[in-house]
C-alpha cells in the first residue's frame, strides 16, 4: 500500500522503463463524435495526461481528434488503446494496430493491450491465439509503433500461458478494480511478476456511491464518495480510469491529492467485497 502519490504529475515506471502517469482518463460509454472530442479537450484542459480508450469503444476517431484540438505536445501524453476480440492471431493483430494508429491519427501509442483473454468464439484455441497476437506487439515494439505492451481481464492462467512464449513481458493488466471486487488473486499475481494494475470501473460504475461505508469515510474526509474511491486505488498502487463526460467531474476527480486515507479507514474500503458488482469470469462471457 502506498500514500506517496501527491500530484497528478507523479508517475509510475513500467518494467520497461517507461513512465505513466498515476490517474487516467477512462472512455469506455463515452458517446462517439463531438462528446469524445470535447472529453478530450477538458480533460486533458485540466491536466489529465492519460487517455485510454479501445478499438471496441468505437470512439477512436474523435478521441484522436480531441487530443488534436487540445494542443498539448504528443510527447506529454500517454495514449492507450486495445486490441478487440475479433482481431486474435498475427496477421489481425498486426492490421489491427495499424488500424487504431490511423484511426487515433498517431505516430505511436504507449501502451497497447490485449482487450480480452478468451474471446467466446475462439476458446478452443485462446492461447495459441494470443501468442500470435502477443508476437505482432512485440514486433510493433520493436518497429517504435508501441512504447509499452499488456493484457486486460487476464487472469492467472491467462498470464501463465501467455509467459510461455512471451519475449516482452507485459507492463500492465487493466482489469476491474475498486473495493466491491479487489481481484487480490491477480493483483497479487500482478505484483509478483512485475506488472501494474490498471483500474477500470474504479467508481464500481456508480454502484459503491450510496454504500453506507463510503459515504460515512467520505463525509470524514470532506470529500465526494467518488474522491474516495479513487484515492483508494491510488493507495493500492493501482491506476484508476476514471470516466465521464462532463467537465465538473472530471475536474473533481482530480482532486484526491490533498488527503490520505488512514489505514484504519482502508481496511474498511477493503472489506467491501460484492457491495457492488464484481469483475465478470472470462471463461464464463459469451463474447
Amino acid at each position: 500500500m502506498t500514500s506517496k502519490i501527491q500530484s497528478l504529475n507523479d508517475t509510475y515506471e513500467l518494467n520497461n522503463g517507461v513512465k505513466i502517469p498515476v490517474i487516467g482518463l477512462g472512455t469506455w460509454q463515452t458517446p462517439d463524435g463531438e462528446v469524445a472530442q470535447k472529453t478530450v479537450e477538458d480533460a486533458l484542459s485540466l491536466g489529465y495526461r492519460l487517455i485510454d480508450t479501445a478499438a471496441a469503444y468505437g470512439n477512436e476517431e474523435n478521441i484522436g481528434r480531441g487530443i488534436k484540438r487540445s494542443g498539448v505536445n504528443r510527447r506529454d501524453l500517454f495514449v492507450t488503446t486495445k486490441l478487440w476480440n475479433d482481431h486474435h492471431g498475427y496477421q489481425k493483430t498486426k492490421a489491427a494496430i495499424d488500424e487504431s494508429l490511423t484511426k487515433l491519427d498517431l505516430d505511436y501509442l504507449d501502451l497497447y493491450l490485449i482487450h480480452w483473454p478468451n474471446p467466446a468464439p475462439v476458446r478452443d484455441h485462446w492461447a495459441e491465439l494470443n501468442a500470435e497476437s502477443w508476437q505482432a506487439m512485440e514486433e510493433a515494439v520493436q518497429a517504435g509503433k508501441i512504447r509499452a505492451i499488456g493484457v486486460s481481464n487476464f487472469r492467472r492462467k491467462h498470464l501463465d500461458e501467455l509467459l510461455k512464449t512471451a519475449k516482452i513481458r507485459p507492463a500492465v493488466n487493466q482489469i476491474y478494480l475498486n473495493p466491491s471486487d479487489m481481484e487480490e488473486d491477480v493483483t497479487a499475481y500482478n505484483k509478483e511478476l512485475g506488472i501494474l494494475s490498471e483500474a477500470y470501473s474504479p467508481l464500481g460504475r456508480g454502484g459503491l456511491f450510496a454504500n453506507d461505508t463510503v459515504v460515512s469515510i467520505a463525509q470524514h474526509y470532506d470529500k465526494s464518495p467518488a474522491q474516495v474511491l479513487l484515492r483508494w486505488s491510488l493507495q493500492h498502487g493501482f491506476v484508476p480510469l476514471p470516466k465521464s463526460v462532463h467537465r465538473e467531474r472530471l475536474e473533481a476527480n482530480l482532486q484526491v491529492f490533498d488527503f490520505t486515507i488512514t489505514a484504519a479507514d482502508m481496511a474498511k474500503l477493503d472489506g467491501l467485497h460484492g457491495a457492488a458488482q464484481v469483475a465478470n469470469d472470462p471463461d464464463q462471457t459469451d463474447f
